[in-house]
């Protein structure tokens, strides 16, 4: 197997101590074991660096980078500029692999000459222990192969299918050949990341099988209870997320297929931060997120990306919704570029 091609697997590393080794003994007990394992420990505080460099100690095929905090964006960033690997995979530093998770996805990107493959994985509670599978046999079963943006049609399809990076191994010269970069600084920076790249996939398959296994817990970003100015920042998030998935469609329309599920997929983010509005309890940050909605032109972007009667309808409700909490006597722009103190 260690003449097998190499895999790089990257890791951003931010205080994780308590799960980390966990994690680590999950890769080292990888039944491929032509592994490049790059930790990127993105400034610590806590002993994991420590621990990260233990492992590099004792394991010549484990090399650590530091950088000051910046991110998991950065993070990966700096892991793929080193990447010698023919293929490339993302680990979160809390998570677990089970043990022929590599050995089945570079088979199959071996045997078929992929650009992607893809599996399955569990999701669990870390507290409650409570498990499930991320996507439903019954929503979808192992695929052939497939070109990226069918792939990525069907997994949409399935509203259940999540753009993370951790469920793949990726062909690391497509990726440079793309100069395909995480967004620095952008809460779920997956979702644009996985966009680009599956638009420019030439061969794409997925098994419905699951290998990784994905802790959620308190404080996982898409968790965190968020109100007031904290929420508001969050929501900008997910706005400039519309903004840069409308362009990736327009950008690519002449190259690609653009399926309707790539077009609601810019709305059903939207309604993501439709949903932020109702649940803010402050009456003046409800405001600074409904003049954001506005003036980002996200309301427009909702709108003219509906495909279906369903989806056509919520937006509409929406549409109703907002324009009946708005303060109209406040100008839109003026309340969005107002300063938000986050406490």
């Amino acid at each position: 197997m260690n003449d097998s091609p190499k895999l790089s697997v990257i890791i951003p590393l931010y205080n994780a101590a308590e799960h980390f080794p966990a994690c680590m003994d999950s890769l080292l007990a990888q039944t491929w074991t032509a592994l490049e394992i790059i930790i990127v420990n993105d400034g610590s505080t806590d002993t994991s660096a420590e621990i990260a460099q233990t492992y590099a100690d004792a394991h010549p095929n484990i090399r650590v980078l530091h950088q000051a905090n910046a991110g998991a964006s950065v993070a990966r960033n700096r892991g793929l500029e080193v990447a010698t690997g023919e293929y490339v995979a993302f680990v979160d530093a809390d998570d677990l692999l089970y043990p022929r998770m590599y050995e089945t996805l570079m088979g199959m990107a071996l045997q078929d000459d992929l650009d992607v493959a893809q599996c399955n994985a569990d999701w669990s509670d870390r507290t409650s222990g409570h498990t499930w599978l991320s996507i439903p046999t019954d929503r979808l079963t192992s695929t052939g192969v497939l070109t990226g943006p069918e792939w990525l049609r069907k997994a949409l399809a399935t509203r259940r299918w999540t753009h993370v990076v951790w469920m793949g191994v990726y062909r690391l010269s497509l990726i440079r050949e793309l100069n395909l970069k995480f967004v620095p600084g952008l809460h779920h920076q997956d979702i644009v990341w996985t966009t680009e790249f599956m638009f420019n996939a030439r061969r794409a398959r997925y098994t419905q099988e699951a290998y990784y296994k994905y802790f959620l817990h308190n404080q996982s970003v898409s968790r965190l209870k968020r109100q007031g100015a904290k929420n508001a920042h969050y929501q900008r998030h997910y706005i400039k997320i519309t903004r840069l998935l409308d362009k990736l469609n327009n950008d690519y329309a002449a190259k690609i297929p653009i399926y309707p599920e790539f077009r609601e997929q810019v709305t059903r983010e939207a309604l993501r931060v439709c949903h932020a509005v109702r649940k803010e309890k402050d009456p003046d940050i409800k405001q600074v997120i409904i003049a954001d909605i506005f003036s980002s032109g996200m309301y427009k972007r909702m709108m003219k990306n509906v495909r279906s009667l369903k989806l056509g309808y919520q937006a509409v409700l929406w549409s109703y919704r907002l324009n009946s909490w708005r303060d109209k006597r406040i100008a839109a722009r003026r309340t969005a570029r107002r300063p938000i103190r986050v406490r």
